[in-house]
């Protein structure tokens, strides 16, 4: 395990990067992070001094921590061609017309994580990571990071907080335990990289830039929804309202105040569905993503310099 504690730098603010499950949507912050890199001419693997994540952020706090990736280079994992070869589904999955089978078989997913991880492990980043999941067997929520559990997969990990129910098969780690997306748990894992970070380094001088996917403002009709069993639950996005709970942030804002910012908005015309690769939906991702610059990036530049 990689010894990320540096006694010289006891004194300095310690950056946490954290990001939000949500699926394609995840694209927005990349776009977002990409303009960051662009104004202070650093990647945001220099930037930051630790990086979490859940989901598919989970997926995007690994490629930073173990392979250096750049905003510029996740927004190439992310591309479209990707994003379809992830979706791959076999006949049973294609079949399954009352949800009884995941709706993606994870295989595609796999192959494409391994061809940007390889065979590295979680311990092998070169700063500290950390992505959630839950524990299917033992019921409980499971923190995989590069100190603690520096034997995992870093492929393993991200299939393991990326295992969202109904869309993905529960995941396998290397010790045997099932687990489960950790957005069940936490979609933003700001407090969680808090708590961590100040264990971790030793001080109180932390700061969290936290990166959302969006949120869904459409209304439900709650007469009709007496009626929902759970096929209309599904069909009305339940996995989405599971994810899009706000507590995590309100309870941020009061706990770390000044020393939080939150990159976030309503998703407008984006589609809620976690999965929509559409031409037309990852172009309105890309500019929720600029949007969210023209909003917040004076703010996050003096975050990120001071």
């Amino acid at each position: 395990m990689k010894n990320y504690f540096d006694i010289f730098s006891r004194n300095k603010t310690k950056k946490v990067l954290s990001f939000d499950g949500g699926g394609v949507r995840a694209i927005a912050g990349v776009v977002f992070l990409k303009q960051l890199e662009v104004a202070t001419g650093r990647s945001i693997f220099d930037l930051f001094d630790m990086f979490i994540g859940t989901s598919a952020g989970g997926m995007n706090a690994l490629l930073v921590a173990v392979k250096k990736m750049s905003a510029k280079e996740l927004h190439e994992f992310w591309a479209r061609e990707n994003i379809l070869s992830s979706m791959s589904a076999s006949w049973e999955n294609k079949t399954s017309f009352l949800h009884t089978r995941p709706k993606y078989d994870g295989i595609g997913k796999t192959e494409i994580l391994e061809k940007y991880l390889s065979v590295s492990l979680i311990g092998d980043a070169y700063k500290p990571v950390m992505t959630l999941s839950y524990d299917v067997e033992n019921r409980k929520p499971t923190l995989l990071s590069s100190m603690n559990t520096p034997e995992i997969k870093a492929v393993s990990a991200a299939m393991a907080t990326s295992a969202a129910p109904i869309y993905y098969p529960t995941s396998e780690l290397e010790d045997g335990s099932w687990h489960i997306d950790g957005g069940i748990v936490s979609n933003n894992p700001s407090l969680i990289g808090y708590a961590e970070a100040m264990k971790l380094f030793k001080t109180d001088k932390v700061k969290v830039l936290s990166i959302g996917t969006g949120i869904d403002r459409e209304k439900i009709d709650g007469a009709a929804s007496k009626k929902w069993g759970a096929l209309g639950w599904l069909k009305n996005d339940v996995i989405g309202i599971m994810l899009e709970q706000n507590m995590d942030h309100e309870i941020a804002i009061d706990l770390m105040k000044e020393k939080y910012l939150r990159i976030n908005s309503p998703t407008e015309k984006v589609n809620k569905k976690l999965d929509d690769s559409s031409e037309i939906n990852l172009e309105r991702i890309h500019l929720m993503g600029m949007e969210w610059w023209s909003e917040f990036g004076n703010e996050t530049i003096k975050f990120v310099n001071n």
